[in-house]
């Protein structure tokens, strides 16, 4: 168990403190947050809830007929299903949509949304 708990630290400084002298044991938070850090926790979370957040704002049916792609330099990448879509939520519905994104995921930061017409595949549905 040591053993796993050492690898999952891997490249985590826990003996150095961020204290000024430098002494003392590093707090639990501290090391947890430098360990989500360095495995991308945070981008995933962050994912999850931008996708929240967008499912909400573009609303039922819509939300199943747009993918959102990544997100770069502050551009929100959304492939839609056909035209009419895309011309609806880029010409008539982007302010409200960059509105609800920026109140409902603080934690990616849109500036701008790129609409593209493309291959969206629906959510996998549970077998029974």
């Amino acid at each position: 168990m040591l053993s796993a708990i050492r690898r999952a630290g891997e490249g985590v400084n826990v003996a150095m403190s961020s204290s000024p002298k430098g002494r003392g044991p590093k707090p639990l938070s501290e090391i947890l947050g430098d360990l989500f850090a360095s495995r991308g926790y945070g981008r995933l979370q962050a994912q999850g809830e931008l996708e929240r957040a967008w499912n909400a704002a573009v609303g039922e049916p819509e939300c199943r007929q747009t993918k959102l792609g990544g997100v770069r330099r502050g551009v929100l990448n959304v492939t839609v299903a056909g035209a009419a879509l895309l011309e609806q939520l880029s010409a008539f519905r982007k302010p409200e949509l960059l509105a609800a994104l920026r109140r409902d995921a603080p934690g990616s930061p849109i500036l701008d949304i790129r609409f593209r017409v493309g291959p969206v595949e629906p959510p996998a549905r549970p077998r029974g």
